[in-house]
């Protein structure tokens, strides 16, 4: 993937943003065993309360990496949308 040195092309944030959208709705948060809750495995539950999304679990990430997962289902359109902002 390039485009670091030269910034993301309109194409490079068309992908980016489809992917997004392709993903399960948010907001998606992060709950560790042990910080989050008492009892059962770290999970990442996506959706709102009226329309709860399946949960996800995931193998081998750390909890800075659940945590980062989970974020970026709201980080990456917030940074979508000042990256329009700032290109207007």
């Amino acid at each position: 993937m390039g485009g670091e040195a030269e910034g993301l092309n309109d194409s490079e944030l068309a992908a980016i943003e489809a992917r997004c959208e392709a993903a399960t709705a948010g907001p998606w948060v992060s709950y560790i065993e042990g910080r989050d809750h008492t009892s059962g495995s770290n999970f990442i539950m996506t959706g709102s309360e009226d329309s709860r999304g399946p949960d996800i679990e995931l193998s081998g990430a750390t909890n800075a990496d659940q945590d980062f997962i989970a974020h970026a289902r709201q980080d990456i359109p917030r940074l979508l949308a000042e990256i329009a902002r700032l290109r207007s």
